[in-house]
This record gives structure tokens, C-alpha cells and sequence, in this order.
């Protein structure tokens, strides 16, 4: 049955994405990714207690992370405040501001959880960010970090989706910006510089799409986990781009391909994991 406040939020959830974004702002709400968002951490609830986090997922945008973020935090041995958005964006503010104890300290802050449990994050822009690398060694030490590639042509299609979205924008910046973040060894490589194979957990999208169980278990013994737990929801994507997506020509698919192709054969050399049969666009280059 539809209660009136089902009622109000689908409604609301249709409007333009600034139109909310003005709502709420007028009402003092703010997502950590706006400019005027309070980054004083939550105060410990009862049985709680705040530390630095045990895990990072640093990426891809559009690849499924609020999705695999979902099911890491359904894990009985997790503890996620739903008062915490999974994207803190705490450390994407300091590549021109000072990083030191007190910044830390109140990172920390970010990640309460009860004793016996872990708490993480999954900031996208973390990956495109070559500052944070450095700032979550600091600040975390024992973290270990996530993340979840996608074939990068068709990551593209979804950020312009993305971007056009959130943002209203078009033309060129837009298409630069969606372009830029599928270039992922070069993204990375910020990353080896500070975290070593063992700290990190690389997905491919497709794969998790394919055999969510399988892969999820994975992501779960990585963490130390129980990989026996198995969510109801494994298999219900969440935060699926399917409006305003661009049409390619072939003409466009071709010159994408090409321009991500060295960056992608990159990654691949670096993974050997990587399995390019899964990414349509590439997958003649694995022959």
C-alpha cells in the first residue's frame, strides 16, 4: 500500500535534478558532494565508536558501486549508519588545503561502527583525485580499497548520462569530463605509487553482473569476511542509468576505442585478471 510519504518522495525523485538539489538546499540539506556541505563528523551513537576505515572503494563512477557498496554493507559484520552517505568525498577537498592530525582525526570520525564490525566508504571521484593516494595512506593505513572497472566506452555513455543529469551541462566540457574518467590505468597509477596488490580488489562490472554470488564472496573474503552470507538483494542493481544515454555512431564508437585503446592494454599488462573478453568493445584486443 502507498503512503502519502511514498507518495511525496516518487514525486519529488521525478523532479529535475536541480530543481531537488534547490529544495533541499533551501531546507539547510546538503550531500557531501555540494559546496556548503558540514564536514563536522556524526556524533558516536550508543556502542559506537569512530576509527580510521577498514575499507575505501575509490571507483569506477557509473560501474555498479552504489550497488556493490550495498551489498558490502548488508554483511552482518559491517556497520553503516543510514544517516552516512556511502560517498563521504571527505578527502577530494584537500589538493590545494592542508592535510594533517586534526584532518585525520576527524576522517575518522566519519567511520563509527560497533565493536566486532568494520565501516568503509565508496567515494567514486577518490580514483581521478591524485592527491587522495597519498592522504589515505596517511590517514588509514590498514585500509584496504575497492574497485570496480567497467568497459570505459561504455562508462562513457553512462557519465555523459551522469553529467548532463546532475550537472545540466553539454557541449565539450561535458564530453571531456565523461571521456576522462575511463582512462583508468592512468588513474591508477597515482594509486601503486602508496597501495600494493595485497590492499587492493579490482572488479570488472561485467563479471559482477554475470555471477554477483561469486564475485561478491570474493569481495567479501577480502575483507575478512564471512563469504558465506549471501544478501537477498544480490541481484537487484541499483542507481541504473537508462535515461538520456548518448547513441553512438559507429564513427564515435571507433575513435572512443582508439583513444582509450593504450590505456586499456596498459591496464591489462598491469592486471593480468583482467579478462577484456567481457569488455564488447575490447575484446578483440585480448586475441
Amino acid at each position: 500500500m502507498t503512503t502519502i510519504r511514498d507518495a511525496a518522495a516518487s514525486a519529488f525523485n521525478r523532479l529535475p535534478t536541480s530543481t531537488r538539489r534547490t529544495l533541499l538546499h533551501r531546507t539547510g540539506r546538503y550531500a557531501p558532494w555540494d559546496e556548503g556541505f558540514d564536514f563536522a563528523p556524526p556524533a558516536p551513537g550508543p556502542g559506537e565508536e569512530a576509527g580510521p576505515p577498514d575499507f575505501v572503494g575509490i571507483g569506477a563512477q557509473k560501474a555498479g558501486t552504489t550497488w556493490w557498496y550495498g551489498l558490502v554493507v548488508a554483511h552482518p559484520g559491517v556497520w553503516s549508519r543510514p544517516d552516512v552517505h556511502k560517498e563521504r568525498h571527505f578527502l577530494s577537498r584537500f589538493g590545494a588545503t592542508s592535510f594533517g592530525p586534526e584532518e585525520a582525526k576527524a576522517y575518522h570520525g566519519w567511520f563509527p561502527r560497533r565493536r566486532g564490525t568494520i565501516a568503509g566508504e565508496w567515494t567514486p571521484e577518490y580514483l581521478y583525485c591524485p592527491w587522495v593516494p597519498g592522504l589515505l595512506d596517511e590517514a588509514a593505513p590498514g585500509a584496504r580499497l575497492l574497485l570496480i572497472l567497467r568497459d570505459p566506452v561504455e562508462r562513457f555513455c553512462s557519465g555523459v548520462a551522469h553529467e548532463r543529469r546532475e550537472a545540466g551541462a553539454r557541449g565539450a566540457a561535458t564530453t571531456a569530463e565523461a571521456l576522462s574518467r575511463g582512462f583508468y590505468h592512468q588513474a591508477m597509477s597515482h594509486w601503486w605509487r602508496h597501495f600494493d596488490d595485497s590492499r587492493l580488489l579490482v572488479l570488472q562490472y561485467e563479471r559482477c553482473a554475470a555471477d554477483p554470488e561469486g564475485q561478491l564472496a570474493q569481495t567479501y573474503r577480502f575483507l575478512g569476511l564471512d563469504d558465506s552470507f549471501v544478501p537477498p538483494a544480490i541481484r537487484r542493481p541499483v542507481s541504473v542509468t537508462r535515461k538520456g544515454k548518448p547513441t553512438l555512431s559507429d564513427d564515435v564508437r571507433r575513435r572512443l576505442v582508439e583513444m582509450y585503446l593504450p590505456d586499456v592494454m596498459a591496464l591489462s599488462e598491469r592486471l593480468p585478471q583482467l579478462d577484456l573478453s567481457l569488455w564488447s568493445n575490447f575484446a578483440k584486443a585480448s586475441r
